[in-house]
């Protein structure tokens, strides 16, 4: 029985250009990724690790080459209709967290399904679901300054989850975070990977991450440097 792909790219290329000069960002980047893995991206600064999130995100237009996430193609897709994409299919976890200061927890994440265009009651169950979800339904009345930063980056994924994304992109999302707090996030990704039922990739350099995911991806002057490494997988 063959695996269904979430995401598909060939010969993905990104170059930006300011006057004569060309940066080569992604060099021809092939890749597969089965639904339901959690896979890493890493590689050192500047390697390409937030440009292919960008462009398998639909944040950014690849100058060459091709982008399928569960089948369909990213090409030839207008900003509307690449808008209306993400919000039903793609769920975005940052390293700066990106709450509102002024909402509460459960106002961030109810916002983003209140853009979606849900219903009232189906904006109040899912939000308290996912709040539940990263545990944090206890703290969906406090604003984002009562809250540390491991909690942020919670409500931040909650957030994330709110539209039941089947796939996320999570770039440097424990970057601001210590040692402690890190294990705790990855151990929170591992598990909605699994009850979600949702693909994930994470842009990282933290060597803690090959600890949590199915795969490393490692990047290279933007290229994926081949063969990929399979990393431990903490629930088998």
């Amino acid at each position: 029985m063959t695996t269904a792909l979430a995401i598909q790219a060939r010969q993905l290329q990104r170059i930006y250009q300011t006057g004569t000069l060309k940066v080569h960002a992604l060099r021809g980047v092939d890749l597969d990724v089965p639904a339901g893995r959690f896979v890493a991206v890493k590689g050192r600064s500047g390697s390409g690790k937030t440009t292919l999130l960008n462009c398998l995100g639909g944040l950014d237009q690849p100058t060459g080459g091709l982008v399928q996430v569960y089948g369909r193609s990213l090409a030839g897709l207008n900003d509307r209709q690449l808008t209306l994409w993400r919000q039903k299919e793609v769920g975005f976890i940052f390293q700066s967290f990106g709450l509102l200061p002024t909402l509460s927890a459960y106002e961030n994440v109810e916002l983003m399904l209140r853009i979606a265009g849900f219903p009232r009651q189906q904006r109040r169950d899912r939000a308290r679901r996912c709040l539940e979800l990263v545990g944090l339904d206890k703290w969906a009345n406090h604003r984002p300054y009562e809250l540390s930063g491991g909690q942020q980056q919670r409500v931040a994924i909650a957030r994330a989850l709110a539209n039941q994304p089947r796939l996320i992109l999570a770039d440097e999302a424990t970057g601001e975070l210590d040692t402690e707090t890190t294990h705790d996030i990855l151990n929170l990704f591992r598990r909605i990977v699994q009850e979600e039922e949702v693909t994930m990739l994470l842009a990282s350099h933290d060597p803690l991450v090959d600890e949590y995911v199915d795969e490393v991806i490692l990047l290279e002057d933007g290229r994926i440097k081949s063969p990929a490494v399979l990393a431990p997988n903490p629930s088998c």
